[in-house]
């Protein structure tokens, strides 16, 4: 079930906490749309299966929901010559908020998308001031009702915790304004600190003070017990459906599905390789359309990688990782190799551990880095 990812590389402003790759200016937004389709041509056969329907096309960003209906128009035509599109295909766009006029909406329903992804963040005023959001509080509820007013029932909705506050009563309002939505599908972050952002900067220079770790994990903790009594489950670590309502493209990735990505920053992979687009607007456009090449970093995997990457993703899940095919498949034995410590996970009820796969708990979800990492196999030192 391979999937197509497009990424559209640019935003009305920059958010104090995004490192996404994007740019404010406007003026190569038509020849990017140029590049994208010309790169379509150049990579449809990428995949492994090149004829193989596409189960998913995601449009990311950056803003996505900034592209005209003609630019929509042209993609989506530039896709049907180049893919087979599976006729149940999950078609989503990122939008936000203070996009989503009645006109724009109306584009939307005509087009082929079937699956809005709302970049709300919160309901709180100050909140998105603070994060530099384009849109006001009102937009935030206004925007989805709106989008399902119009037809749009595949909704799905990203918040941020973690957010400075003297209290969790902003987050537990912000839930209960989620909850008032009743959208299939919740995307929720605890708010990074990236060091090339506003926030980072501000970080650094002492002007922006981050909440302790403690205080993020209670809002995480809060967040999945509000959501679970509302019927949602917690399919990956910041994902969260009504049953049967997870997203496919996004599910696929921590499958180990391979993809397409398209456009600036974009990774793809084919199962051995990762490929890497070059994460600059007009080097893209100009390697597109004047030289026909698209500037990449190719990053072929070794089974050591493969097997490190099935850990990673598959543990943020809530299907676990199934350490048996780790061993018979991609040669990592952590049953053996790693006995002591994921004992000592579940000792800790840190994680379960039954029929061979390994699933963290909600305690566990907490430190899911740290115990990946501790998890890793490294790579066999070089002789001397």
């Amino acid at each position: 079930m391979p999937g197509l990812y497009l990424h559209i590389p640019f935003c009305k402003q920059a958010c104090h906490y995004c490192d996404f790759h994007f740019s404010t200016s406007l003026g190569l937004k038509g020849q990017f749309v140029e590049a994208l389709i010309r790169e379509m041509a150049l990579r449809r056969t990428y995949l492994p299966e090149p004829t193989a329907p596409l189960e998913t096309i995601y449009f990311g960003g950056g803003t996505p929901s900034l592209l005209t209906a003609a630019e929509l128009r042209r993609i989506f035509e530039a896709i049907a010559l180049n893919f087979n599109v599976s006729p149940q295909a999950e078609i989503t766009l990122e939008a936000n908020p203070d996009d989503l006029s009645p006109a724009k909406l109306a584009e939307l329903v005509a087009s082929p998308i079937n699956r809005l992804s709302i970049g709300l963040q919160s309901f709180h005023e100050p909140h998105l001031r603070l994060m530099n959001r384009a849109h006001s509080a009102a937009e935030s509820g206004q925007a989805v009702r709106a989008a399902q007013a119009a037809g749009f029932e595949n909704i799905s909705v990203d918040l941020i915790y973690g957010i400075p506050a003297p209290s969790h009563a902003v987050w537990e309002q912000d839930l209960a304004r989620l909850f008032e939505l009743n959208v299939p599908h919740v995307s929720a972050y605890a708010l990074t600190i990236e060091p090339d952002t506003a926030f980072g900067r501000r970080l650094q220079k002492g002007t922006f003070v981050a909440p302790p770790d403690e205080f993020v994990a209670q809002q995480f903790e809060l967040l999945l017990s509000q959501l679970r009594l509302k019927g949602y489950e917690q399919y990956e670590i910041s994902n969260f459906c009504q049953p049967g309502r997870e997203s496919r493209h996004n599910a696929n990735y921590w499958r180990g599905v391979p993809y397409l990505g398209l456009g600036p920053s974009a990774h793809s992979f084919d199962g051995r390789s990762r490929q890497y687009a070059v994460a600059n607007n007009p080097q893209y456009v100009a390697a597109v359309l004047e030289r026909g090449e698209v500037p990449a970093t190719v990053e072929q995997l070794s089974p050591l990688d493969q097997a490190n990457e099935y850990l990673l993703t598959t543990l943020r899940t809530s299907r676990g990782c199934d350490l048996a095919y780790l061993r018979n498949e991609l040669n990592m034995n952590l049953l053996a190799d790693k006995a002591d410590y994921l004992q000592s996970l579940v000792a800790q009820s840190m994680a379960t551990l039954e029929s061979d796969v390994l699933r963290l708990t909600d305690a566990g979800k907490l430190l899911a880095d740290h115990i990946t990492l501790e998890l890793f196999a490294a790579a066999p030192a070089a002789a001397v």
